[in-house]
Parts: C-alpha cells; sequence; structure tokens
C-alpha cells in the first residue's frame, strides 16, 4: 500500500461525514492537509472506480457512489493502486548466482499469498467501520 491509500480512505470517510450534502476537493484538501490538486486526481481516481460521484456548478462537489458499509477497504485498495502489487527488484541476478536463480521465484509466492491475505482482511473493513471507530476515538474531532 502507499500513501494514496491512507488519503483515499481520508477522503471516503469525510464523505461519509457528509451523507446528504457534497464536498468541494478544496475542503477536502483543507481538512486532509493535502494539495487540492492531488486531493481532485485521487477523486477522479476513485470515481473511475465508482466510489465516489461528481457534481458540477451550483450544489456541486463530490459524495460517496454507495453506503459507506458497503465501500470496503480492499476496493479502496485496488482503485489507487491501480493493479500494483509487491513488486522485485529490478536487477537481475547473475546466472552462478545459487540464491539469485530462485530467489525471485520464491518471493513472488510469498508477495502472492501475502497480497490475497491482506485483500481478505480489507475485505472485512468498511468505510462505515473506519469512521465509525474514528469517530468513537475522539468525537470532538468534526471540523465544522
Amino acid at each position: 500500500m502507499n500513501a494514496r491509500f491512507s488519503l483515499a480512505v481520508h477522503i471516503l470517510c469525510l464523505l461519509a461525514e457528509e451523507p446528504e450534502g457534497r464536498l468541494t476537493s478544496e475542503y477536502l484538501a483543507l481538512s486532509i492537509g493535502a494539495n487540492a490538486v492531488v486531493i481532485r486526481r485521487l477523486l477522479a481516481t476513485l470515481r473511475r472506480a465508482g466510489l465516489v460521484s461528481s457534481k458540477s456548478a451550483g450544489g456541486g462537489g463530490w459524495k460517496l457512489a454507495h453506503a459507506p458499509a458497503r465501500i470496503t477497504l480492499n476496493l479502496v485498495r485496488q482503485a489507487v493502486n491501480e493493479g500494483e502489487r509487491a513488486k522485485l527488484h529490478r536487477n537481475a541476478p547473475h546466472p552462478d548466482c545459487p540464491v539469485g536463480r530462485g530467489v525471485r521465484g520464491v518471493l513472488m509466492g510469498v508477495y502472492t499469498r501475502a497480497d490475497a491475505a491482506m485483500d481478505r482482511e480489507l475485505a472485512e473493513i468498511s468505510v462505515a467501520t473506519i469512521l465509525d471507530s474514528v469517530l468513537k476515538m475522539d468525537p470532538t474531532i468534526a471540523i465544522r
């Protein structure tokens, strides 16, 4: 996972907290402490994945495309990682190295199992679960 994942979860939780309204990318950027351009790019990625929707002009902004309980973290991971999984280094091992001949194949098996385990775990956690946990930690965190 990368920083885009945590930013996406933050965005989705903010949108989940405002289910009847729409939030602007500027508002989201201010809340998150990130550049609005970065937030807009990430929102576009989330829209392509069908997790958020937008409206232009008066009353415009962003909202969740589904109920927060239906958006699981594995869906978020798939959206923001865009197929990216654990990677091997690009260096070609020396052909005479007994470790180098096999380490890449073994690591790919480990990475495949680890990615599958992460997807299974993240499929059990929804945006609603994250938001609920956050709000229980400190109900005064609302920035409005």
